[in-house]
């Protein structure tokens, strides 16, 4: 998927290089909670290959999926805004190899670096703008009456 979310599209080259510096490769298996809503979010995820299902808690039904990420997404937003914790749930719906990246870390480069800071703000914001997009979208259609989710 090629999208302004995608951190190849996003991140400038030295800012790509900088971030993957801390890169750690890792994998799940499908059917894996990545986090839950509500937990502290210390890490985030960029997928290599897989898709992973962002989801969100819904009273006395099953979490309704929002949306679904691969390769070059990121996987997780709340690692970058106090107090830390995950606003949606993540589930691998199939085998997942992702980057993984310490949230202190980053944001400690982050504050270290302004622009390459700036940069990762940016990046995550347009996530953020995007994501709530999607669960707009997502929810209207799970459960708002017909017609009532016209975005024009």
């Amino acid at each position: 998927m090629t999208s302004a979310t995608t951190m190849n599209t996003a991140l400038p080259a030295e800012h790509r290089e900088r971030l993957m510096q801390l890169a750690r490769e890792v994998s799940f298996e499908a059917g894996t909670r990545l986090f839950e809503e509500g937990r502290r979010a210390d890490r985030f995820w960029i997928v290599r290959t897989g898709t992973v299902a962002l989801d969100l808690h819904v009273p006395g039904r099953r979490p309704a999926v929002i949306e679904s990420l691969g390769h070059g997404e990121l996987v997780g937003w709340s690692w970058h805004f106090p107090p830390y914790h995950w606003h949606l749930g993540a589930e691998a719906m199939s085998p997942v190899r992702a980057w993984e990246f310490d949230a202190e870390a980053v944001r400690a480069i982050c504050a270290e670096h302004p622009e390459f800071g700036r940069a990762i703000a940016v990046w995550v914001g347009r996530v953020v703008a995007q994501r709530l997009h999607a669960s707009r979208i997502r929810l209207l259609d799970l459960y708002a009456p017909y017609g009532s989710g016209d975005l024009t």
